[in-house]
């Protein structure tokens, strides 16, 4: 059975994914930290659809709880394969520089970067043996052109940018693709804070986006009509450059 992980599936972005991975087939394990209402909510929007799969709860920051979890899932369910690797989760703890803590930088680079190097290491593994897979990281426009603020997320999102150029130059001869999505300003809980009236002035398109419209890009560069297409970020931004 061919299966999708995407981690921080619960809402947002990360719950679009599930349900457009679904529609295309997928049995989907919809990884979440802690809110266990919305990701149950996850679900059972993916069953409405006719489709199937599973909760699998565990921090992406932890590399004892990815291993232990998802090693495990890994390990216990031979005749399940993870096809699709859609490295999703991630937080935001915005200040200015001069006054970033420790935590802020490091609970942003954890959950951001090294949960990316925690997840795909163990997934990848099956997916060179069977010489086959997608991996599409959800970056940022932060990590391409970085925002006031937000030293800590640029820098997060341009580290995984890097780390999906360089990993699909290793594994592109074994057929498995490494791309990123670069989502500009999305409505979900992390923009609900933002002055939308304001911001939409400043993209060509007037708009802030909607997480289908990001899903659309993640389940297209996992189909098979994206196998030329690796090492690549594609920006969905409305237009929103620097």
């Amino acid at each position: 059975m061919k299966c999708a992980l995407v981690t921080g599936g619960s809402r947002g972005i990360g719950r679009a994914t599930c349900l457009k991975l679904a529609e295309q087939g997928y049995y989907v394990l919809v990884n979440y930290k802690s809110n266990a209402e919305e990701a149950t909510r996850t679900l059972e929007l993916i069953r409405q659809i006719n489709g199937e799969g599973e909760l699998l709860p565990f921090d992406v920051s932890s590399k004892e709880q990815v291993q232990d979890v998802l090693g495990k899932w890994i390990d216990s369910n031979t005749e399940k394969y993870i096809e699709v690797l859609v490295n999703n989760a991630g937080i935001r703890e915005d200040s200015l520089f001069a006054w970033m803590t420790d935590e802020q930088w490091s609970n942003v680079l954890q959950t951001n970067l090294d949960s990316f190097f925690y997840t795909t290491r163990l997934v990848l593994n099956s997916m060179l043996y069977r010489k086959h897979g997608r991996i599409i990281n959800v970056v940022s426009l932060s990590g391409i052109k970085g925002h006031a603020g937000q030293t800590n997320y640029s820098a997060a999102k341009a580290g995984v940018i890097g780390a999906t150029k360089a990993l699909a130059q290793e594994v592109g001869r074994q057929n498995i693709t490494v791309n990123a999505v670069a989502p500009g300003f999305i409505r979900t809980d992390m923009t609900e804070g933002l002055d939308e009236k304001e911001l939409k002035a400043m993209i060509p398109v007037r708009r802030f986006g909607t997480p289908e419209e990001v899903a659309h890009a993640v389940a297209f560069l996992a189909s098979p009509d994206s196998g030329y297409i690796t090492g690549q970020v594609l920006s969905i931004n409305g237009g929103l450059y620097t």
